[in-house]
């Protein structure tokens, strides 16, 4: 019978060194297949964590930012970086601070971080500190930053929310003041 990777017993305790007391758990799937969340006390232990996680061979897979309260008027964001570590996922996690959401690049470790990261800056509006390219991905630079998770949250787009709500809440920001339907030019065709 073949035998499901584990992680190195020496990264997970290094692991929950920089975890919040309680902020570490795993599972197992139905197939044997073992998952670690590490929630970190600080953004400002990420790197640290990267380190540890490049020193052991690691793979980042993606990069999630999302707001666990999930309320459209005062997002609150956190961030989960997820690795593959010789065939077992590890999830980092760290809450960011709701005032001025930042969080430390970890391109020195993990160059794939890159769109993420810039994703980070350009869809949330989540400064990333320390990064070598700071060029957008695809918005215009006339555009705020964070302006999508004003607009539609991501967090309702992947609940699938296509509803009749969803709808008159984009319409509903292309709206004057007196509830005329704003019509931009390039939309006339």
């Amino acid at each position: 019978m073949k035998r499901n990777p584990v992680l190195d017993p020496g990264l997970e305790r290094e692991l929950e060194l920089l975890a919040l007391r309680g902020g570490f758990r795993s599972s197992e799937d139905q197939a044997g297949n073992l998952f670690h969340w590490f929630r970190l006390g600080s953004p400002g232990d990420l790197p640290a964590a990267a380190r540890l996680l490049a020193a052991r061979g690691a793979r980042l897979c993606t990069v999630t930012a999302y707001d666990p309260r999930r309320e459209h008027d005062h997002p609150r964001h956190e961030v989960a970086y997820h690795f593959d570590c010789g065939g077992v996922l590890v999830t980092v996690t760290a809450a960011l601070d709701e005032g001025e959401p930042r969080v430390p690049s970890i391109m020195t470790e993990f160059t794939n971080a890159d769109w993420n990261e810039r994703e980070l800056a350009e869809l949330y509006g989540i400064q990333v500190t320390d990064r070598p390219t700071p060029a957008r991905l695809f918005l215009d630079e006339s555009l705020e930053r964070g302006a999508m998770d004003r607009v539609i949250p991501v967090s309702v787009l992947m609940n699938g929310a296509s509803s009749s709500t969803l709808w008159e809440r984009i319409m509903g920001e292309r709206q004057d003041e007196s509830g005329s339907l704003v019509v931009h030019e390039e939309e006339r065709g």
